[in-house]
């Protein structure tokens, strides 16, 4: 079976035996893993947006360590393009590409304010046209900020377990998200990579998982780990 993502490309062929597994799975960690959810902290679209764009190649608890300071500090849009680039860097010298990021913030909120009144756009198409915005940052803030559905968020946890699960043979973010979108229905796209995440983080790690003990892992993982108990 082949869906339309409604996002200007197909989706690839399944079928509902696939379909009928990614469900029990789906339900598996949601039920492991009520509470999953953002690991970012943010009150509006905006600071999702900026702690999103931190979040590149660094980690969630260092980005939270920053961000309060300076969402304090700047607190709307406007503050962000009456500022500098230099003026954001010391608020945000403790996480990687710093200098970087403080360019792609100014430049993005400056054309919020000037091209969307201040307001966070709400579509990929508008969002995709900021600095510092791909398709995994656009996909955070619409999932999480405004509730829309239009891809799942793939970071490397969600690669990572997405082959464990044989939920696709891709290694393509791209080919990987859109496989992932064929197999669950629309409304779970944003919470299935927080159920991912979440289960990347406590038990299929990248090294030293802890796999042999976790009955999600013995029923749909196949990493090494896995593979280690069943030949025991």
């Amino acid at each position: 079976m082949s869906v339309s993502s409604k996002a200007g490309f197909k989706l690839p062929e399944t079928t509902e035996a696939h379909r009928r597994r990614a469900s029990r799975l789906y339900a598996a960690m949601e039920k492991a893993y009520p509470d999953a959810t953002c690991a970012l902290n943010y009150r509006t679209p905006h600071e999702l947006l900026i702690a999103t764009i931190l979040s590149a190649q660094s980690t969630d608890v260092g980005v939270n360590k920053a961000t309060p300071a300076l969402f304090k500090q700047f607190p709307n849009p406007s503050d962000y393009a009456a500022s500098s680039p230099e003026d954001l860097q010391p608020w945000i010298n403790s996480i990687g590409l710093y200098r970087n990021k403080s360019k792609a913030i100014h430049e993005a909120m400056t054309r919020i304010v000037t091209e969307y009144d201040g307001e966070v756009p709400a579509t990929m198409e508008d969002l995709l046209s900021l600095r510092g915005v791909a398709r995994k940052t656009a996909n955070v803030v619409l999932g999480n900020a405004f509730g829309i559905n239009v891809g799942v968020v793939v970071d490397t946890h969600v690669m990572r377990l997405a082959r464990r699960f044989s939920l696709t043979e891709q290694k393509a973010v791209a080919k990987i998200e859109r496989d992932l979108m064929a197999l669950f229905p629309r409304p779970k796209w944003t919470q299935l990579s927080h159920l991912l995440i979440a289960h990347g983080r406590a038990v299929c790690k990248a090294r030293h998982a802890r796999c042999s003990d976790d009955p999600i892992c013995q029923r749909y993982c196949q990493c090494e780990w896995c593979e280690e108990t069943q030949k025991s």
